[in-house]
């Protein structure tokens, strides 16, 4: 019989994420709340990616905010949640935490364009900077001001992803990037939609690459010194999606029609050399 524990570990191994590399240097109980955790994000953001009717996805993210209350009466019932319910109270990971990763997912139902990249921000901020948030809680900080270092990475990651998933998203009806930026460099969202190149997409695309690039630089400076070491698995996944954006400019921002990646090797050998040397920028 699976137990929950095993069921979060497959769900997160299998993911294929960078994020796992990462949770691999931790001691048993946080790399345990970490994975649960994980898992979580992983299961209604899948909801949104794999669920085809809109109403059913809808029906499902309802339910996972039923869940969540579940588990803070002390009655889950996904694997997934009774999970992460030894975690919840020694790492104060709250309810407002997980339904705000659910808002966001519930955000992919209700409009595919943003008009502008303080509402891009908005989404980023439920579904990336708030998991930065709990993340940073699992890792250990000592300071409210991790907590900041740890919303701006994670909206960096989440630019990356963005960049990353172009194509992938346009074939979904998608598109994150903001439309007065498209207007900006005269980048018609029906061409991303049909996936056609040209040298003003490449400049929109690097124009992004280099906000991500600067949210970087920004949240590198905003964690205190206390925290540097037990923050170091975010640095880990820091320096693999870094990597990761830095290998989609090498290859000239071919993201409409591939997802670039990097091979797990590569991945376990960024990790490695954070938990051994730190920041490698």
């Amino acid at each position: 019989m699976t137990t929950p524990q095993n069921y979060v570990q497959v769900k997160a191994a299998a993911s294929g994420s960078s994020f796992y590399y990462a949770f691999l240097f931790l001691p048993p109980p946080k790399r345990a709340a970490i994975t649960a955790f994980y898992a979580f994000c992983r299961e209604v953001d899948d909801v949104v990616d794999d669920v085809a009717d809109p109403s059913v996805a809808a029906s499902k993210l309802a339910w996972w905010a039923g869940e969540v209350g579940q588990l803070f009466a002390g009655q889950p019932s996904h694997p997934v949640m009774r999970a992460l319910q030894p975690h919840i109270g020694p790492y104060n990971i709250t309810a407002a935490h997980l339904t705000a990763v659910i808002e966001g997912c519930q955000m992919d139902l209700q409009q595919n364009r943003y008009l502008d990249y303080p509402a891009l921000e908005r989404y980023c901020h439920l579904v990336a900077g708030v998991v930065g948030e709990v993340a940073a809680r699992i890792f250990g900080q000592t300071t409210d001001l991790t907590t900041a270092y740890a919303h701006a990475m994670g909206q960096a990651f989440q630019l990356t992803n963005i960049i990353r998933d172009v194509g992938e998203d346009a074939m979904r009806g998608r598109i994150y990037l903001p439309v007065n930026e498209l207007q900006q460099f005269d980048v018609k969202a029906n061409d991303i939609l049909k996936r056609v190149y040209s040298e003003q997409f490449v400049a929109l695309m690097q124009f992004q690459a280099d906000r991500a690039h600067q949210l970087y630089d920004q949240a590198l400076a905003m964690l205190p010194a206390q925290d540097k070491r037990t923050q170091k698995p975010g640095l880990m996944m820091a320096n693999i999606y870094r990597a990761l954006l830095r290998e989609i400019e090498r290859d000239g921002f071919q993201v409409l029609h591939q997802r670039t990646s990097l091979t797990p090797i590569r991945k376990l050998w960024l990790a490695w050399k954070t938990q051994a040397f730190g920041w490698v920028g």
